[in-house]
């Protein structure tokens, strides 16, 4: 086991992994000098993209870079873009799903020169990052009858040492790892046999093995990331057996955290709010509280200090919970939607296409700017991202840019944002 832990602590700078939600998968970004509020009509523009596709999953930044979904006429496209909003390359990968809520699901993890990324048939790609040739593709075939998901393959691949985790909820490929330079099995799992659950993995480190969690249709699963073995397994009992068909109680698309030897979770379809501890060795999970209010079904969680936030669904509010007893303690309508979070404070985009700013302090939230995502299509499903001071927020077929840097803050950016911020200093209108 102590090999196991060692196969996945060793990544070297050069390997740094980017990834959905920020590092770690957290949804807390590590940025500095943000506005503390807005003006009224939101912050400034930089610039917006208009043709990347349909598709919901967020922008991954790399560097001088950013990678991207979307679909086209039925086909994925993977886009590089630079800081300023110029493309680099786009590099169309195969089918992709254009049934419920047609577009791209899946955001792209780097490591390395190599970007991985998923399209919503389940299928995965290793990718090129300088050139966007495809290095290697696995295809698990098309699901079964008792192996199927609603709304499609969505899910952002994990990366570790020089393995690569996917969810292919197949009856022989449940759950796989594959050498992420060659696509190969490593180690494959038939897990319980359930479907995918739209759950983007998570990657525990302890000192004697890692474990791979991730969500099938009704069970939360904790697998020896070495080894594939299945170690435990937390059931989603909210609906009985004979109520488990597609559709129900088959949606767990958040990541779940992990803080000081404790797992915390948010399913909506599931038993809500839950905290399990696990035991040293990662073998054992414990449930500690459940608390079925606290029922996000994809909008991501984040915990600052001693309180988790996140949506509810069946309350269409925004939530804190206390981590160390479950307990609810506070509330705000403002409906659903997704949160991260930077420089203490919260950010919430809801369904409705409204981009709030908030405070929180001890589980206590208070709603400090808003404004409204007027352009793009179709459902505002997508998660924000900050990257270096600036507000990223995906709509169907475009991407917006907002400057959300406090006055004066230093330019860690591209030349177009120095030249940019040079240029309204010097000659101002």
């Amino acid at each position: 086991m102590l090999f196991s832990y060692l196969l996945f602590s060793c990544t070297t700078g050069k390997n740094k992994v980017y990834e959905w939600r920020g590092e770690g998968r957290t949804g807390i970004y590590q940025e500095s000098n943000l506005l503390e509020e807005w003006p009224e009509n939101g912050p400034d523009e930089l610039w917006t993209l208009d043709s990347l596709g349909n598709g919901y999953g967020s922008p991954v930044f790399a560097g001088e870079q950013f990678f991207i979904t979307g679909e086209i006429d039925s086909m994925a496209i993977l886009y590089c873009f630079d800081l300023g909003g110029d493309k680099q390359w786009q590099t169309t990968l195969g089918k992709d799903w254009v049934t419920n809520f047609p577009g791209s699901r899946s955001a792209p993890t780097i490591a390395g020169d190599m970007i991985y990324v998923g399209t919503g048939l389940s299928s995965l790609y290793g990718v090129d990052r300088k050139s966007g040739e495809i290095l290697w593709s696995r295809e698990f075939g098309p699901n079964p009858d008792s192996v199927h998901g609603r709304f499609g393959h969505a899910e952002a691949a994990l990366v570790a040492g020089e393995r690569v985790f996917w969810t292919a909820g197949r009856p022989e490929h449940n759950v796989v790892a594959l050498d992420r330079f060659t696509g190969e099995f490593i180690w494959t799992s038939k897990g319980l046999g359930e479907a995918y659950a739209y759950n983007s993995p998570k990657l525990i480190q302890l000192p004697s093995r890692s474990i791979m969690v991730t969500f099938t249709t009704y069970h939360l699963l904790g697998f020896d990331a070495g080894t594939g073995e299945l170690l435990w397994s937390h059931e989603q009992d909210k609906y009985p057996l004979e109520m488990r068909v597609q559709g129900y109680g088959d949606i767990h698309a958040n990541t779940v955290l992990y803080d000081a030897g404790s797992i915390f979770y948010a399913a909506g379809g599931g038993n809500g709010g839950v905290r399990l501890d696990l035991s040293e060795d990662g073998s054992e999970i414990k449930e500690v509280w459940r608390n079925p209010e606290f029922d996000s079904f994809m909008g991501g969680i984040v915990k600052i200090g001693n309180f988790i936030y996140g949506c509810g669904t069946t309350k269409k509010q925004l939530k804190s919970i206390d981590a160390t007893s479950g307990q609810l303690t506070d509330s705000l309508k403002i409906g659903s939607g997704a949160i991260i979070a930077a420089d203490g404070m919260l950010y919430f985009y809801n369904q409705r296409g409204e981009m709030k700013l908030l405070s929180c302090d001890e589980g206590k939230m208070q709603e400090i700017s808003s404004f409204k995502i007027s352009k793009g299509t179709k459902e505002h499903f997508a998660h924000p991202v900050i990257y270096r001071g600036v507000l990223y927020q995906r709509h169907g077929n475009m991407l917006m840019a907002y400057d959300i840097r406090m006055p004066g803050s230093q330019l860690l950016c591209s030349p177009y944002f120095c030249l940019r911020g040079f240029l309204q200093t010097n000659h101002p209108e």
